[in-house]
């Protein structure tokens, strides 16, 4: 049987969710952003509860083989203690809930301090669970070990008779292969691009700085191609990336068939604050070697509200900005990319539809569909492998 593999964007307006559905059926997913206003068909963000139970259900799944959150933002982790099982209490199991099998998160997820007026907020109810896993020993991976958490976790190992080192094979440095997947058993391997122990280890924690980036690698029929997926980075993180990953040269892992462009299309992630652009944001040196990074028939997909091309969008304050947008259009031509995609734009603004791409002998293809599973409608010639 041929390799088919998807990948697929959720429109949840200025937020962030995505799918990988594996050939051999294992799931990933990053983030997850459900607003409550969804759940009202009159609204255009798509109700995520629903579509994820519907699409498990029509599998015969009541769990995901992994969830991911790249960082602790509310737009990547907005309705998830509702959704999914948490191990850590009773209170958010049984119901329905959806269960991880593996939690991926990045080390200040584990590290993030509330005061107690927020002790129920997602992010805190996340961090216990994180804590938990970890602490068990189990159905967890955490990227970086910065010297804050080895100070809280090795305590905590001391009082169970466990040796400081206990818990080592569940942290992932980057610059590595994650395991539990691979390229011979399953069509695809996950290497870390980041966070770096520094995100957590020079002062206060900056969520967007310390969020997970991955450059993930599909493997079809014989040929490979290459998904950059990317929390809300910043310009200084996608230099740092590009400086690192070029460093210890591991080049190859910075091109893509599939970029998700952090932060909702904002301008931060090309150049600095107050360096938007009338037309276009210039972007930094680095940044600009890695959008000439995409390869021939490469797609850009923007997860956010939709950015047409009028003048109240070039004065836009808050993301998506127009001036990144048009960055993104020009490099995805100058490499000679298919298109740029909006979440909330397709098939229309009114009511869009997540978007999906196959990943198959004929190369990585944008195919349009009302639910995983269903008959897709190729709305793109395939492209050219490689």
């Amino acid at each position: 049987m041929a390799d088919v593999h998807k990948v697929v964007f959720y429109p949840v307006g200025n937020g962030d969710t995505t799918q990988i559905v594996l050939s051999g059926g294992r799931r990933v997913l990053f983030d997850f952003c459900h607003r409550e206003r969804a759940e009202d068909t009159d609204t255009p963000e798509i109700d995520l509860k629903s579509r994820f139970k519907d699409e498990l259900k029509a599998v015969d799944r009541d769990y995901f083989d992994v969830v991911a959150f790249t960082h602790a933002d509310l737009d990547h982790i907005q309705g998830s203690t509702d959704f999914f099982e948490l191990q850590h209490a009773k209170k958010y199991q049984g119901e329905g809930r959806i269960k991880i099998r593996e939690l991926w998160v990045p080390a200040a997820m584990l590290l993030e301090e509330a005061d107690k007026d927020h002790q129920q907020e997602e992010f805190v109810l996340l961090r216990q669970e994180a804590r938990h896993r970890l602490l068990e020993g189990k159905d967890i991976l955490v990227f970086s070990k910065p010297k804050a958490l080895a100070d809280w976790l090795e305590p905590r190992l001391n009082e169970r008779g466990e040796a400081a080192s206990a818990r080592d094979h569940l942290f992932i440095d980057a610059g590595t292969i994650v395991p539990g997947f691979s390229l011979a058993s399953d069509g695809v391997e996950f290497f870390c691009h980041s966070p770096f122990i520094k995100h957590c280890d020079e002062g206060d924690i900056i969520r967007n700085r310390a969020s997970l980036v991955f450059n993930v690698r599909f493997l079809a029929d014989g040929a490979y191609y290459d998904y950059l997926e990317v929390g809300d980075a910043t310009w200084e993180e996608m230099e740092d990336i590009v400086r690192t990953t070029r460093y210890h040269k591991n080049d190859d892992r910075l091109a893509w068939d599939l970029y998700n462009i952090p932060h909702h299309c904002s301008y931060l992630v090309l150049n600095e604050e107050g360096q938007k652009g009338d037309k276009e944001t210039e972007p930094k040196p680095l940044v600009k070697e890695l959008l000439l990074q995409g390869k021939r028939d490469a797609y850009i997909v923007s997860c956010s509200k939709p950015i047409p091309d009028i003048k109240e969008s070039y004065e836009q304050v808050q993301p998506p900005h127009i001036q990144a947008r048009n960055t993104y259009e020009r490099y995805l031509k100058e490499v000679g990319g298919r298109k740029f995609l909006v979440t909330m734009e397709e098939p229309n603004a009114n009511k869009p539809e997540p978007i999906v791409f196959e990943i198959a002998s004929g190369g990585v293809t944008w195919k349009r569909s009302a639910s995983i599973g269903a008959p897709a409608i190729i709305t793109s010639t395939p492209p050219r492998a490689g």
